[in-house]
């Protein structure tokens, strides 16, 4: 144990503090971790905020560290922007941690604290009445010569993406026949709609009988990853949106907004609704804002809606950052990313602000599965700038499941030693969804607002520690990764050191424990 505190010293400067917790950190165990079989519902939904060695489950602690180290502390509150697709401010999980102007008269049409934003109660939405979007690729070609040297790179792009997609949609299509074919079969063998996997295990058919022994296998598959006609209808039609919207060069996106998106002085566009036209748009911001509520008690959420279901621009982003600091965020999250930046100076220089102004950020590293180290696969917004970290306030989160084996990294999750500095739970999450619901999603939009909501906790105990300094805490202080990976979507086995900077996954309880040593805030 001396050892290990050792390490943590050496890490973070080390000093005393008012509040002192005593305990053990949490290292590297055994693998004794619960498989997704054992699950209780009421487990599953709280499992990123179990514990390792009290739950045999790899999240992060929350729960222990709440009931152990801070209950009787008191908390000073912390407000997390959430740059993202919107928010339903309305949800009754969320409404009474939504931000509020203090300084605006709401609906008066009048800018009353002369932020440049008319009627901003809650945030700001840079998108107006605006949703759906090209990606950043299809914008850059539309604007391209044939001539040029990247036309022909774009270009490449859009036709790689419009025959996967074409392929999925046809893949999908077969399975939902499948399953509509398979269910038919074992419901009329059971006699029963609805029926269970015990059911299917009672079903006595002879050996040769394979249109049978294929329809209980494809429906025990089925059953075992979620599978259901109404979701393959839902991905259906995203991949048909995705042909629309996303990659179809006649359509523009933009032109509701009114704005020019390249130049970054027209600020003069948007509206105050966090929503957005359809609460359903902003599925993804409300459960982001949720999984930050889950961890800190103290919070207050300052919704900025400028993703698109689309690629964000460049401005809106730069802009919200600006936003988000002028209006006193603590920590900003970006659930959010794409492989081309036109305006990449706009979002550093932003980010920069954030930096001055003692602001973290924390960013998802993305869903490709790939080594963002590499040229070939760079994602954007990035705290590195040719090859040098020109900032110290952005930590870059992996997904991570609640495995604590080779598969305790997401296989959609991006990776790399430079770029991405830590994992958090990504995988299966449940969180809030618009009109009061709730869902389990995947994505390292998952996992960048867990590392938020342990970053909340930390600022709202420790409002002396700077942000480079709970961004060193949360590296530092996390729990080490199982001692094989499996690299996302390779058939490679890697140890946990060669797939971020830290090896390690998130873990309020032990980033506690060091901030109560840390000194000065430093």
């Amino acid at each position: 144990m001396k050892k290990v505190i050792i390490i943590f010293v050496s890490a973070c400067f080390i000093g005393c503090s008012a509040v002192r917790f005593v305990g053990n950190p949490i290292t590297v165990v055994s693998n004794n971790s619960k498989s997704n079989d054992l699950f209780s519902d009421e487990l599953k939904e709280q499992w990123s905020l179990l514990d390792i060695k009290k739950d045999s489950v790899p999240g992060m602690s929350v729960i222990r560290a709440k009931n152990e180290l801070i209950s009787d502390q008191k908390s000073n509150t912390v407000t997390v922007a959430i740059i993202d697709s919107g928010v339903d401010i309305e949800h009754p999980y969320l409404s009474s941690h939504i931000w509020i102007n203090e300084d605006e008269i709401p609906n008066n049409k009048i800018d009353d604290d002369k932020n440049g934003y008319v009627d901003d109660i809650h945030g700001w939405n840079f998108l107006g009445d605006s949703n759906k979007e090209n990606m950043e690729y299809v914008r850059l070609l539309k604007k391209s010569n044939p001539k040029d040297s990247m036309y022909n790179v774009y270009n490449d792009e859009i036709l790689k993406v419009v025959n996967q997609t074409n392929q999925t949609i046809m893949r999908i299509e077969e399975l939902s026949k499948l399953l509509s074919v398979s269910d038919s079969i074992v419901s009329l063998i059971t006699g029963k709609d609805n029926y269970t996997l015990e059911d299917l295990d009672e079903i006595q058919t002879a050996p040769e009988n394979e249109q049978v022994l294929m329809a209980i296998d494809f429906i025990k598959e089925a059953k075992t990853r979620n599978w259901n006609a109404e979701g393959f209808e839902s991905a259906i039609n995203y991949y048909k949106s995705r042909l629309e919207y996303h990659v179809n060069v006649d359509f523009d996106g933009r032109k509701v907004v009114g704005d020019d998106p390249d130049d970054i002085n027209d600020i003069d566009y948007g509206d105050s609704n966090v929503i957005g036209l359809d609460k359903d748009d902003a599925r993804h911001g409300t459960h982001v804002s949720g999984i930050v509520v889950s961890i800190a008690d103290n919070v207050k959420i300052m919704p900025i809606r400028c993703v698109p279901d689309g690629d964000e621009y460049d401005k809106d982003v730069a802009l919200a950052i600006r936003y988000a600091v002028d209006n006193g965020a603590d920590i900003i999250n970006f659930s959010f990313g794409k492989s081309y930046s036109p305006h990449p100076d706009w979002v550093n220089s932003a980010m920069e602000y954030a930096s001055e102004n003692d602001v973290l950020i924390v960013n998802a590293a993305g869903n490709d599965a790939k080594d963002i180290d590499s040229d070939s696969h760079k994602s954007y917004p990035s705290d590195n700038n040719s090859g040098v970290e020109f900032i110290d306030n952005l930590i870059t989160v992996g997904a991570s499941t609640f495995n604590y084996t080779e598969n305790q990294i997401a296989n959609f999750s991006n990776y790399g030693v430079k770029n991405v500095d830590v994992f958090a739970p990504g995988f299966q999450v449940y969180s809030s969804i618009p009109n009061g619901e709730f869902a389990y999603l995947n994505g390292t939009s998952m996992a960048s607002p867990n590392a938020a909501g342990v970053a909340a906790v930390l600022r709202s105990y420790y409002p002396k520690l700077s942000a480079s300094t709970i961004k060193k805490i949360i590296i530092n202080s996390g729990v080490m990764m199982h001692h094989s990976i499996n690299k996302p979507r390779t058939e490679d086995v890697i140890g946990p050191k060669a797939i971020s900077k830290s090896g390690k996954t998130v873990n309020l309880y032990n980033a506690l424990l060091l901030a109560s040593l840390t000194k000065n805030g430093k």
